[in-house]
C-alpha cells in the first residue's frame, strides 16, 4: 500500500457506494480534483459519516490507488452549517461546487479554484450583497482562473460606468474584499446579461442546482 497522504480541501459531492461506503469528489490544494471512496462512511458509527459530506471542509487523509483514492481520515474545520441549514443558500452553494467540479482537474493545483469556493460559500449567510449577485461574482471569476474571461469587456463603453467598474472591480478585487459591495438593480441586471452571454459561450454542461434556483426564482 502506498504511504498516506494528507491533502487541504472541499468535498464537492457524495453518493452511496456498495451497501455501506461513499464515492466522494474532493477539490483539494495539492491535486486538485479528487475521486476517493469512503469505506464504511454510511455506517452510524463511522469516523467519516459526517466527513464524507458535501460541504465538509479541512484535512483529509487518503491513500493513492490505481484509479481512486481511499479517505480513511479527516480532520474537518468548517460545515459550512448555516448555508446547509437555508434551502436557497444551500442550492446556490451546491451549484458552485458543480462549477467548481467543471472547472477543476486532477493533478492540477486546486488552490484557487479552493479558495474562491470558500469565501464565496462564507458569503451566502450574510444579508448583503444578494445571492444573485455572489453567484454572478462568483462565475466570473471562476473564468477568470479559467483564463477565459475577455478583460476587455470591463471597457465596454455600451455599458454603464457603474456597471464598467463592477466588472473592473471583480475581475482584480482580492478575494478577501470580492463581495464587498452591492449594485443597483439596473447595473445589476447589466452585469447578469453581460455573464449570462459568457456562460452560453463558454460552458456545455447544464446545472442541476442552477435549474432549481431558476425554478424557485420563477415560482416565487
Amino acid at each position: 500500500m502506498s504511504e498516506p497522504l494528507k491533502v487541504s480541501g472541499m468535498v464537492l459531492s457524495a453518493v452511496p457506494f456498495g451497501d455501506y461506503d461513499k464515492r466522494v469528489v474532493l477539490l483539494t490544494k495539492e491535486r486538485g480534483k479528487i475521486t476517493a471512496f469512503a469505506r464504511g462512511a454510511r455506517r452510524q458509527n463511522s469516523m467519516l459519516l459526517a466527513a464524507s459530506t458535501p460541504f465538509a471542509f479541512g484535512v483529509f487523509t487518503v491513500y493513492e490507488g490505481r484509479s481512486a483514492y481511499t479517505l480513511v481520515r479527516a480532520e474537518i474545520s468548517e460545515y459550512f452549517t448555516e448555508v446547509k441549514a437555508d434551502f436557497e443558500a444551500a442550492c446556490y452553494g451546491c451549484y458552485f461546487m458543480e462549477v467548481a467540479d467543471y472547472y477543476s482537474r486532477e493533478n492540477l493545483d486546486g488552490s484557487a479554484m479552493l479558495n474562491l469556493l470558500y469565501v464565496t460559500l462564507r458569503a451566502l449567510p450574510k444579508e448583503q450583497p444578494d445571492n444573485e449577485l455572489i453567484r454572478c461574482v462568483f462565475e466570473m471569476r471562476a473564468m477568470v482562473q479559467n483564463g477565459e474571461y475577455p478583460y476587455e469587456t470591463a471597457k465596454d463603453a455600451s455599458l454603464q460606468e457603474t456597471t464598467r467598474y463592477a466588472l473592473s472591480y471583480i475581475l482584480s478585487a482580492p478575494l478577501q474584499k470580492l463581495y464587498s459591495f452591492t449594485l443597483a438593480p439596473s447595473a445589476f441586471a447589466e452585469l447578469r446579461s453581460v455573464q449570462d452571454h459568457f456562460n452560453r459561450m463558454h460552458i456545455d454542461r447544464k446545472f442541476k442546482s442552477l435549474d432549481i434556483l431558476k425554478s424557485m426564482k420563477t415560482n416565487s
